[in-house]
């Protein structure tokens, strides 16, 4: 279970980046941290740029309300979903890993 924290502007989400990878996509989930895969290269903010955009398109959010927090460049990595609501987040991740 992905390990959603609550924010006065919205929900953490706690994603697991892997960078350089074959194609865009969520992987699943990986100690409480959503797995993100991304083919940018993990260089000049390229690959956290990459999973702004896969979260917005994936989540069905605007890249706008997707702020990078914490671990700009580490594989950890902190995303505040801004305006989210932390159990209709959590039951659209489930459903997106359930596949």
């Amino acid at each position: 279970m992905i390990d959603l924290q609550a924010h006065p502007r919205g929900v953490i989400l706690p994603v697991r980046a892997q960078a350089g990878a074959r194609r865009n996509c969520i992987l699943g989930e990986h100690n409480g941290m959503l797995r993100v895969a991304v083919t940018a290269a993990p260089e000049k903010g390229k690959a956290n740029k990459a999973i702004i955009a896969v979260l917005s398109d994936t989540l069905k959010m605007p890249k706008s309300s997707i702020e990078l927090l914490a671990g700009e460049t580490s594989p950890q990595k902190r995303f505040l979903i801004a305006g989210a609501d932390a159990e209709k987040l959590r039951t659209m991740i489930e459903r997106l890993i359930a596949g």
